[in-house]
Parts: structure tokens; sequence; C-alpha cells
């Protein structure tokens, strides 16, 4: 499958993000990963003529469907950049300061992981990429083919927490000095065969994947950079929301709320400086009603917070 037809694409805690914003009709929002524009959408269908969406995407399927909503829609606009960027750009429009709510929905989409020619799914053969941004970076079957084993047992074990990370690196280096590992099945095969032990609820290539994923593209890294700004580029009572599919990068982003929402104290425990951030509310899950017709939901988590200095 290689059409956007072909998917039925669901936005994951649609609703829930956009009531998260808390939008002012005039309001102007960034969704800092377009994907396939669920949030933009609804953002733009509750705004009021003068309201102004902004929108970053790596993706080229994703800009193309970004370039076709601003050609129906002038409130909106898309830059094709990672969302670590966005800061830059909306900085350069002279909206630093001004930006109402930030909206980050985390991680792959389902789109990009139904394209077999991606190489973000083991289920689907195709080439081993697994690039965000297809127009530049390593690919994972070019990074694979000159990692010392080391490197590629400890990105495993690291961001994918896989218990058997050196028994699948050491198997990925015989199987490439024999011949490249240039296709999703190519790798799923070297994981298979190196895993001794199996969990009858999840396929063994998963925790893999997503870690060499993660890695490509920088992942923890690029959400890192991007929390740097966004404090900077919202006004005051401007919402930042973020979906998170991954402990990891839900760790780093309950770790920033908490530090921006939080002063030190001097000898006295007197307050010493301002927090720039209030969290609001608890952290949001999926319905299960939303799990049980979208099970790509059940590892959702969705942070609020809004800027109050």
């Amino acid at each position: 499958m290689s059409t956007d037809a072909a998917f039925v694409h669901q936005t994951v805690l649609l609703e829930e993000a956009v009531d998260a914003l808390a939008l002012r009709p005039d309001g102007v929002y960034l969704d800092a990963t377009f994907g396939r524009g669920g949030h933009s959408e609804l953002v733009l269908a509750r705004l009021g003529p003068a309201g102004r969406v902004y929108a970053t995407d790596q993706d080229l399927r994703a800009l193309e469907s970004g370039h076709d909503l601003s050609a129906r829609d002038p409130r909106f606009q898309i830059y094709h950049a990672p969302f670590s960027a966005a800061a830059n750009w909306l900085t350069e429009l002279g909206l630093s300061g001004q930006v109402n709510g930030v909206l980050f929905d985390l991680g792959v989409s389902s789109p990009q992981i139904d394209e077999a020619e991606r190489g973000f799914s083991f289920q689907r053969n195709g080439p081993l990429d697994m690039r965000m941004n297809q127009q530049a970076g390593e690919t994972a079957a070019e990074w694979l083919a000159r990692a010392e084993e080391t490197e590629i047992a400890n990105v495993l074990f690291q961001l994918g927490d896989e218990k058997f990370s050196r028994r699948i690196a050491r198997r990925i280096v015989e199987t490439r000095d024999a011949h490249p590992l240039m296709t999703t099945f190519d790798l799923v095969r070297c994981i298979v065969e190196a895993t001794p032990r199996r969990d009858p609820r999840k396929h063994p290539a998963t925790r893999s994947f997503q870690a060499i994923r993660l890695h490509i593209n920088r992942e923890l890294d690029e959400i890192t950079e991007a929390l740097s700004k966004v404090v900077d580029l919202l006004a005051i009572g401007g919402r930042l929301v973020v979906i998170s599919f991954h402990s990891l990068e839900d760790r780093i982003v309950k770790q920033f709320i908490r530090a921006e929402s939080s002063v030190d104290k001097d000898f006295f425990g007197q307050p010493v400086g301002t927090a720039r951030l209030a969290r609001v509310g608890a952290a949001v899950r999926a319905s299960e009603a939303e799990i049980a017709s979208n099970p790509r939901a059940r590892s959702a988590i969705m942070r609020i917070a809004e800027r109050v200095a």
C-alpha cells in the first residue's frame, strides 16, 4: 500500500488534545507534528477568521497533505522541518511570545507504519529506511552496515530496553558480513534468530525496530531541543500539550514540565525566581472506547502545561 486512500488514519486523543489547548477564536497555534492534519483541521474548525495555525513536519507525504490544507484555508501554513526548528521559524515570523498553544504528537504516525516502503514496520517487507525525512540523513540500512557491534547493542538496550540486545547485535554483524541487510525482513530474520525466548504478546522485533527508529531520527534529542525553546514561544496563558507513545519520550516531557513549573528555594525556604509553567491537571490517557477502535492509542499519554510567567 502506498497511497493515502489506503489508510483510515485515526488521530489519537483528538478531541482531548484540542480541548486542552483552551482555544481562543483569534489565537495563534502551532501543530509541531502535523502528520495527516487531524489536530490542525479540528483547531481550524474551532477558530474564527482571525485565528492562525502553523505546522511543521519532516515527512514528504505529510507535507503534501499540509499544502492541500493551506490551499483550502488561508489561516494555515506548514513548514518542512523537524519540530525542533519550529520555534526558530515562528520567531522569524515575529511570533515569539505570542503563540497561544503548541501541540506535539510524538512518534511515528499510522500511515508511516503502514507504508512498507518507509521501513518502519517489521510486519511489512520493504527497504530498511526508517527516516522521518526521506530527503536527509542516514537510513537504518546504512547505519547497520557501518555501526560497531557494541554501538548497535547499546542502542537496542538503551532505547528499546531489549534484553537480548547483545545477541541481536552479534547476529546483525555476522549476517552483514555475509550479505548486507537491505530490507525490513532481513532485519526481522536476524532478530528472530537471535531471540531465544519469545513473549507471546509481543513480536520479538518490536523493541529493536523502535530503538533503531528512535536512534536514526534522533527523536529524543529532537524532543529535548524543541521543549527547550517552547516556553519563550508561548504567550502568557498559552498551553503546551504533548502526546507521547514511549516511556522515554514521556519521561523527558514530564521532567521538563516539572522543572519549568518549580523554583529553587533559598536557605530560609523562600522561593527564588519564578516558575514559567504550571502543570494543568493529571496525565490523560485514551479511553477504553478509543483503544478498542484504535489499539495504537493504548500507549498514548498526554501532558498539559500553561505558561504563567
